[in-house]
This record gives C-alpha cells, sequence and structure tokens, in this order.
C-alpha cells in the first residue's frame, strides 16, 4: 500500500506543474508585426497555435522569440504571450515537444532547431523564453554540449529568460532520486516513477546528473534573466470566497541553484506570482511578468498612445471579454 502511495502521490503532485487548460482563441495582430520574407520547416518549431500548420513564416531579419512551455502544455498555450509580443511589434515561435520524453533529448533538439533557424536565416537576436519544465529545457539548450557543435556558427545575439524553473529538483519527485529505495521495493519505486511522468523521471529528481550537473551557458548567450516565483499563499481558482485550487506549485529552495546564479551572465529576478498566474492563463493576464519584461529590456515599451488598445487585448486574450 506504501508504494501505491507513492505512485498516487507522484502523479497528484506532478500533475499539477502546468495547465492544460487553452487560452480563448483570438487571433494575432499581423498589421503590429514585421511582414514575414521566409517560411521555415524546422522540427519542433512553429507558430505559437496548435494548428496543424507548423510552418513558420518570420522576417528574418528581425529578432525572434522562441516560447518553451512546460509539461502539460503546447504551442497554443503560450498563444497569449505570442499576442502580446506582436502587439509590441516582436515576433514568436514555439518550440513543441513530448513533456514525458529525457528532457535532455528534449534540449538537445532544441538546440538543432536554434542552429537551424539561425543557419536559414538572417536572425540577429534569438531570446529563448522557457516556463516551469520549459525552463530547465530551454537552459539546458543554451549549454556547451559536448555532443552537439556549439550554437548558430555566424554572429547571433542569443538571450535566455527561464521562469519558475525547478533546478534544484522537483520536489514531488524526491523519492524517486533516491537509489537505495530501488533494491528495497524490487524496483517498484522507479516503475512508479515512470508510470507517472515517462522517461523524463530520471532528469527531474535533485539527485539526477542533469540537475547536478547543468553545464556552463555557451559563449554566444550575452545574457540570462532567471525568473523565480515566490508562490507561497497563491490561488489559482477561488468558489465561494475559498482557494479550491493553489497556485503553488514549486518552492523557492526547487528554483535555486547556485551552479547556474554565479554565472556573471545572470540576473535573478524574485516575482511574487502564482505558477501559472505568472504566464497567464484564460483567467488572469500575465502583467507581473509583462511588466518585469519591459523594465529588462526583453519586451519593448508599451506606447501611452497605446495603452487602452493593450488593455483591451489583454481583457479579450486572457479574461475572454469583449472589445468595449
Amino acid at each position: 500500500m506504501k508504494h501505491i502511495a507513492i505512485l498516487i502521490t507522484l502523479l497528484g503532485a506532478l500533475a499539477g506543474c502546468a495547465s492544460r487548460e487553452a487560452l480563448n482563441p483570438a487571433d494575432l495582430e499581423p498589421g503590429r508585426l514585421p511582414p514575414p520574407d521566409v517560411s521555415l520547416n524546422i522540427a519542433g518549431l512553429g507558430p505559437c497555435t496548435d494548428s496543424p500548420d507548423r510552418s513558420l513564416r518570420l522576417d528574418s531579419s528581425q529578432p525572434v522569440h522562441i516560447l518553451v512551455h512546460g509539461c502539460f502544455g503546447s504551442s497554443g498555450q503560450f498563444r497569449g504571450l505570442a499576442q502580446v509580443l506582436a502587439f509590441h511589434g516582436q515576433q514568436t515561435a514555439c518550440f513543441t515537444y513530448d513533456d514525458r520524453t529525457r528532457l535532455a533529448e528534449v534540449a538537445e533538439d532544441l538546440k538543432q532547431s536554434l542552429q537551424q533557424l539561425a543557419t536559414l536565416s538572417r536572425v540577429p537576436q534569438i531570446t529563448v523564453i522557457g516556463h516551469s519544465q520549459g525552463a530547465l529545457i530551454a537552459r539546458r539548450a543554451m549549454t556547451e554540449s559536448p555532443s552537439l557543435a556549439p550554437l548558430p556558427g555566424r554572429a547571433v545575439d542569443m538571450r535566455l529568460v527561464t521562469i519558475s524553473g525547478p533546478f534544484a529538483g522537483i520536489a514531488a519527485a524526491r523519492t524517486c532520486g533516491k537509489r537505495w529505495l530501488y533494491p528495497l521495493t524490487l524496483g517498484f519505486v522507479p516503475l512508479s516513477c515512470y508510470l507517472a511522468t515517462g522517461p523524463k523521471w530520471a532528469d527531474i529528481t535533485f539527485s539526477s546528473r542533469f540537475i547536478r550537473e547543468p553545464g556552463a551557458l555557451d559563449r554566444q548567450v550575452a545574457h540570462y534573466l532567471k525568473i523565480d516565483t515566490d508562490e507561497r499563499g497563491s490561488c489559482r481558482r477561488e468558489e465561494g470566497g475559498r482557494c479550491v485550487e493553489d497556485d503553488d506549485i514549486f518552492s523557492l529552495d526547487e528554483q535555486r541553484q547556485e551552479q547556474i546564479e554565479t554565472d556573471a551572465r545572470t540576473t535573478r529576478v524574485v516575482v511574487l506570482a502564482g505558477h501559472v498566474e505568472i504566464v497567464g492563463d484564460k483567467r488572469v493576464a500575465p502583467k507581473k511578468l509583462i511588466a518585469l519584461l519591459q523594465q529588462q529590456g526583453v519586451l519593448r515599451p508599451t506606447p501611452a498612445a497605446s495603452l487602452p488598445a493593450f488593455g483591451s487585448l489583454l481583457a479579450r486574450v486572457y479574461e475572454g471579454k469583449a472589445a468595449q
């Protein structure tokens, strides 16, 4: 019975690391984006929608932001954030992957996609933005790797932003990292971990090589913005004045990693926000993240004359409210 309880705990806790809910559908505002001059087909990369057409249409002379979702996510989950960037004239692409695959393998796939993007276009700057599990993948893809060529061979300004990443390992998976339990439970612990998360369980524990050896950022990464969320007391959904679904997924201890934060290119910022709240969902707009990205120069400032229109966009995309 104890082993069954371990499995149930893992399934319940890890299921909360991201949202399955999609945002209300709304079209991007192409008039605010530079007109595309290239159509690319790169494995894993595509528009930030759940459309089966994954062709990536970009102005290849302009910067591009690559958004990487967390577990239980999809490209469509970041449709809202893509619209926020589009409103400010900034183009995006979303990286899609099987969230049960080993994170190290997914990171290598992302790195290859970045290399192809740089090779097939003239983009001067690539900013990779990862949330939750996507933060782990995004950073690993931006590190030096003996198994892959360096990031783009030509001069490309590479930037990295991670949000709410459990870089110290996921506490809910701590039992999975206790290797001494494997023989004592006749292999039931690793089997339970595999059933709960798939092969990636071996990368998300505190004792995994993926966590213990995060690697050094590639020399082409100019800056790394590490956003940690203080999620204590956060609530995702209330009913009758009480919280029925909290938004406290990863503690600050789970997000801290000294090896990562000592890099001189790293700026760490702590935000008081829930795990889903920070990136937004159909109930709440990511206003704290928007303000921080603008403060850090990732997102362009909103012109004063455009503030009413931007407010209407946020209400429509994130809260499902019709334009006034």
